[in-house]
C-alpha cells in the first residue's frame, strides 16, 4: 500500500518513537476532549481516546494511514484514579511521593485506521513499573534535572526516570513512552509497509 502516514499527535515523544521506523509521515494534532467517561476503566479510556484521535484525523484524510495512541496510568491499589501530568513542580513532588514504593500500571491504546481501505486495527498494550522508595531529596533532585512536568506520573523514562524504578515489566517498553512501536510495526506490515 502506498499511502500517506499520519501520526494523530503533536507529542514530541511519540514523534521521536515513530522516527525510529525511518518512515515519511505527517504529524497532526487531533484536538479531542480527553475527559474520562463515568466508570470508564484505564483500558477502556486508552482505547477510546486512541480510536477517537485516529478517527478525527482519518475523517479529514480518508486515504491516509492514521496512527492514534493514548496512555492512561493508575496506581495498583487505586485503579479508578488515573495519574495525569503534574504541570507544576509542587504537583510533581506530590505525585512522586505518592508513587514511591508502589506499582504503577500503564494502559497504552493504539489505533491504526484508513477509511478508504476500511482498515481499523486497535489494541491496548499494558506495562508496569515498580517505583523505588524515594526520599524527598531524590524526588526534588530528579525533578530539577529532568523537568518531567508534562509527563504522566511525573517521570521521563527516556531519560533519568529509569533511575526511579525497581523494575519494569511488559512486552514492549515503548508502550511506557506512549506509542507501542512493536505492535504498530505488526499493523504496518499488514499494510505492506516494509520494516526495516
Amino acid at each position: 500500500m502506498s499511502a500517506t502516514i499520519i501520526l494523530a499527535s503533536s507529542s514530541a515523544t511519540r514523534k521521536t518513537l515513530l522516527d525510529r521506523l525511518q518512515l515519511d509521515y505527517l504529524s497532526i494534532s487531533p484536538d479531542i476532549d480527553e475527559t474520562p467517561l463515568p466508570y470508564e476503566t484505564a483500558q477502556q479510556l486508552a482505547l477510546r481516546l486512541s480510536i477517537e484521535k485516529a478517527q478525527r484525523i482519518a475523517q479529514q484524510h480518508p486515504d491516509a494511514i492514521v496512527i492514534g495512541s493514548d496512555q492512561v496510568a493508575y496506581c495498583a491499589n487505586s485503579p479508578q484514579h488515573f495519574i495525569g501530568k503534574p504541570d507544576s513542580i509542587e504537583n510533581a513532588i506530590n505525585q512522586l511521593q505518592q508513587q514511591s514504593g508502589k506499582i504503577i500500571h500503564f494502559s497504552t491504546g493504539l489505533s491504526v485506521q484508513c477509511i478508504n481501505q476500511n482498515i481499523h486495527y486497535q489494541t491496548v498494550v499494558p506495562f508496569q513499573v515498580q517505583f523505588r522508595q524515594l526520599s524527598k531529596a531524590e524526588i526534588q533532585r530528579y525533578i530539577e534535572l529532568d523537568q518531567p512536568l508534562h509527563c504522566a506520573g511525573s517521570f521521563n523514562c527516556e531519560s533519568l526516570g529509569l533511575t526511579l524504578f525497581e523494575w519494569m515489566y511488559g512486552d514492549d517498553y515503548t508502550a511506557l513512552m506512549g506509542l507501542p512501536v512493536i505492535q504498530l510495526c505488526h499493523y504496518l506490515r499488514k499494510l505492506n509497509i516494509l520494516l526495516p
